[in-house]
């Protein structure tokens, strides 16, 4: 099975089909839960408003598509209020996230839907100490900012016959990330390109404006990477002269969150075997050695992070690599991700089902908020905490050229 939560969570949803503006749930009947085996959920509260209304938004320059021009109108917002006063013990279904395809992007932008980019895991990691993980930072090539990462999902989709007639939202994880996340945190502000085209509404990444890298910076992004490339089959910094972070895997996940289904794309650091059919994937990541001072923290920000980008994509494990402020690994943990709620749990620090149903909200909302054939840009202000939906004149020429081929 999925996972024992999933399990006893389940509803009975209506098949409701992408043309409905909002989804109906059925009410649950004959099946029996017990409520307080799972975790507490948020749904709407007395602070939370929706309304529309007018307002005004200036041009400004937006990730990869440069200077992109958006209409002054607020087509409606979301004021977010204070989640933590409104916990249920509902809970919205997940289906099991299932891959459908899959894709690699070669170091020098060629585009395969195979798998010849996916790596194994390498088990000898957890014997590694003291490994630098400065080695060929000198040879590091950055991931270029131009690469058509949405063009290739959508043609992938193509490629593979996928249907999209009862599919609500594709995008990648990263924007359901950046959804779940702001449950808890508040302070980071986002957007992202939302285009609604024969009943599904694509989401679109959009980077906000970022000073550029200093070298300390550079350097923390590299070991990241380089972690990944050391803990992987096959690879050891003497086979290769530089670590290329344009070369990645990405699998696309169809899942179910409420009565939404969605199709997303995600990056996948690499696996550990198959079982059952499922390849396991693996979350690689890196952070700064923990003490009794600085594991509250890494706790609620941290392992908020890898919960949610491990969880919603159905990765069972997270391999984290701890080191000092030189570079150096101290020691390597793996982590479950279903054990990662119950770890922070006693803290009280933050709820995954709390991020489950603040996203079902916020898609609800989303979904029935936007007009066919019409292009919108999603935001989150944390000066006045709420979620802004702009009029846009502009789609990813990705987008256009995906739907004007599958008609």
């Amino acid at each position: 099975m999925w996972m024992r939560m999933m399990t006893i969570c389940l509803e009975r949803v209506t098949r409701t089909i992408a043309t409905a503006k909002l989804p109906v749930l059925f009410l649950l009947r004959g099946l029996a839960i017990d409520f307080a085996e799972l975790p507490q959920y948020i749904w709407p509260s007395a602070n939370t408003n929706f309304r529309s209304n007018s307002g005004h938004f200036s041009s400004r320059h937006h990730g990869r598509g440069g200077r992109q021009r958006y209409d002054d109108k607020l087509v409606a917002d979301m004021k977010l209020g204070n989640n933590l006063e409104t916990l249920s013990h509902k809970c919205p279904p997940l289906q099991e996230p299932c891959e459908i395809a899959r894709l690699s992007r070669t170091a020098d932008g060629s585009v395969f839907f195979d798998d010849r980019c996916l790596r194994r895991f390498r088990h000898g990691i957890f014997q590694e100490r003291e490994a630098d993980l400065n080695v060929g930072y000198a040879n590091f090539v950055e991931k270029a900012e131009d690469a058509d990462g949405f063009g290739d999902l959508l043609c992938c989709l193509r490629e593979n016959n996928i249907p999209l007639d009862n599919i609500h939202f594709v995008t990648f994880r990263n924007n359901l990330n950046k959804i779940m996340g702001t449950a808890y945190n508040r302070s980071e502000p986002w957007e992202m390109g939302v285009h609604k085209r024969n009943h599904t509404v694509y989401l679109d990444v959009r980077k906000l404006p970022e000073a550029p890298l200093d070298e300390r910076r550079r350097r923390m992004m590299y070991w990241g990477y380089a972690f990944e490339r050391l803990a992987t089959e096959h690879t050891t910094f003497e086979d290769s002269e530089f670590v290329d972070a344009n070369a990645e895997y990405c699998a696309l996940i169809r899942t179910k969150l409420g009565a939404h289904r969605i199709i997303m794309g995600a990056e996948m650091d690499c696996y550990d075997g198959i079982r059952n059919g499922k390849r396991q994937y693996i979350e690689l990541k890196t952070s700064r050695v923990i003490d009794s001072r600085t594991v509250e923290r890494f706790e609620k920000e941290k392992l908020l992070k890898f919960w949610i980008q491990s969880f919603i994509a159905g990765v069972p494990k997270i391999v984290c690599a701890y080191r000092d402020d030189s570079g150096f690994i101290k020691r390597v943990e793996l982590m479950r991700t279903m054990e990662i709620t119950q770890r922070v749990k006693e803290r009280n620090l933050w709820q995954g089902g709390v991020c489950l149903a603040f996203a079902d909200q916020v898609l609800c909302w989303l979904y029935g908020s936007v007009k066919e054939n019409e292009d919108y840009l999603l935001r989150y202000n944390p000066q006045s905490d709420r979620l802004e939906l702009r009029k846009a004149d502009f789609c990813s020429p990705a987008i256009s050229k995906h739907v004007s081929e599958l008609n």
